[in-house]
C-alpha cells in the first residue's frame, strides 16, 4: 500500500508530459521509487462531435500543472523541484502542502471516468445542415440543444415557413 500524499506542481503549459516525462527518468535513476510513487497529468475525457461522428478526446482538466505522490523529506523534495520543466510545488508557504486526501481521489476518480463532456462545433443560433435523415441537406437554425438526450431542435423551413425539427446530434454539422 503507498502511505505518500498527493502534491500539486506548476509546470510548463503544454509542457506537461515532458515535465512528467523527466520526473519518471529522476525517479528511475536516483532510485527514489520508495519515496515517489506516482506521476499523474490530471485529465478528462469528452465527446466530441464532428462532421457528424463522436470522437472521445483526452483534455487536460488542470493545464499547467501535474500531481505528484510521494513522501515528503529533503531529499525527494530536492529531486522534484530541480526536475526539468516543474516550476515548483502549489502552496502557500515555503514547505509543500499536500492536496486533501478527498480532492486527491476526486481528481484521480474523474480520470478513470467514462467521458461525460459532450463538446459540439456548433451552438444554439448557428446554422447547420442535416447529413443524415428524412431533412438531409436542409440548412436551418439551431434553436435548442439538449446534450442528455444526444438531440438537437433545429429550424427548418418547411412549405415556407420556419418548423421545429428535433434531430440527433450526429446528424447536423455547421456550416
Amino acid at each position: 500500500m503507498i502511505d505518500g500524499e498527493w502534491y500539486l506542481l506548476y509546470v510548463s503549459s503544454g509542457h506537461e508530459e515532458q515535465a512528467r516525462r523527466n520526473l519518471e527518468q529522476r525517479i528511475k535513476y536516483m532510485d527514489v521509487g520508495d519515496k515517489i510513487f506516482d506521476v499523474v497529468i490530471p485529465t478528462t475525457k469528452e465527446i466530441e462531435i464532428k462532421a457528424g461522428k463522436r470522437h472521445t478526446m483526452t483534455k487536460k482538466a488542470f493545464p499547467g500543472y501535474i500531481m505528484v505522490n510521494m513522501k515528503l523529506d529533503e531529499h525527494s523534495w530536492e529531486i522534484v523541484r530541480n526536475t526539468p520543466g516543474v516550476a515548483g510545488f502549489v502552496s502557500a508557504g515555503t514547505k509543500p502542502v499536500p492536496l486533501p486526501k478527498q480532492e486527491a481521489d476526486a481528481i484521480l476518480q474523474r480520470i478513470e471516468e467514462a467521458p461525460t463532456e459532450v463538446k459540439m462545433t456548433f451552438k444554439e443560433g448557428d446554422s447547420v445542415r442535416v447529413t443524415s435523415g428524412p431533412f438531409i441537406d436542409f440548412i436551418g437554425k439551431v434553436d435548442q440543444v439538449n446534450l442528455n438526450k444526444g438531440k438537437a431542435t433545429v429550424l427548418l423551413s418547411l412549405f415556407g415557413r420556419e418548423t421545429p425539427v428535433e434531430l440527433d446530434l450526429l446528424g447536423i454539422e455547421r456550416i
